[in-house]
């Protein structure tokens, strides 16, 4: 793992094609590293979650190359490597188990829902959180969660149309995206126990994960057929 953000580290320095097929040897070493961590995160979190079972790491790793058609940023690489373990594989929906990694102790877990683009999604947490916020209440002040995370996403400054401003969820209900991150430093990373580690973490994810997915159960968003293959 160690050489893996050795890896990311330089391609983050050197974001060109040349480079990359240069050192095209260093990234298939790194990349099987990853798969090898994904396999064992899917053993892992298939003791509390027996719905990532059914997926290789290859089908819930997302690709390095970027689609720059439309951005300003024209660099070829993501500089990290990402996965998203889920009953759906690397969907936005169901929502998952998120892993980032990269150099500089930039590495996170992540759970829940980032879909700051996606109004339908967004409108059925809020009517979900309206009809059972007592439900969501429990889950994000349990004592461990509560010890561990903070729900993040934007959030609007005012009630969205049609919520009351006296609901006692109405702060809940003014954000865009429900999500939790969990920072990794690259000595936790790199540390024989990470994978034990890393599945506590989304093991205390999983009540939150639950919550959204319940509220979500009749929203599809398909994967692109670029992140596909």
């Amino acid at each position: 793992m160690k050489r893996t953000l050795k890896f990311l580290g330089d391609l983050e320095k050197r974001n060109d094609r040349d480079w990359f097929y240069e050192n095209k040897n260093r990234y298939l070493e790194a990349n099987a590293i990853f798969e090898r961590l994904i396999e064992e995160l899917i053993g892992a979190i298939g003791v509390f979650d027996d719905s990532v079972l059914r997926f290789s790491p290859k089908q819930l790793i997302f690709r390095l190359q970027r689609d720059i058609r439309f951005s300003r940023d024209k660099s070829p690489y993501n500089p990290s490597f990402r996965a998203c373990l889920s009953s759906g594989g690397k969907a936005l929906i169901p929502v998952g188990y998120y892993l980032y990694i990269a150099p500089n102790n930039r590495s996170f877990l992540g759970g829940g829902l980032y879909a700051n683009a996606f109004k339908e999604a967004t409108e059925a947490i809020r009517n979900h959180i309206s009809n059972f916020g007592e439900a969501f209440e429990v889950i994000i002040n349990e004592k461990a969660f509560k010890a561990t995370f903070a729900v993040q996403g934007e959030k609007l400054k005012n009630p969205p149309r049609g919520f009351d401003k006296d609901n006692p969820q109405i702060e809940h209900i003014k954000h865009k995206s429900w999500y939790l991150q969990y920072s990794v430093s690259d000595a936790a990373l790199t540390a024989d126990n990470f994978v034990d580690e890393a599945a506590r973490i989304f093991k205390l994810m999983k009540p939150f994960n639950d919550y959204l997915n319940a509220a979500l159960k009749d929203i599809k968003i398909p994967v692109r057929k670029r992140e596909a293959k």
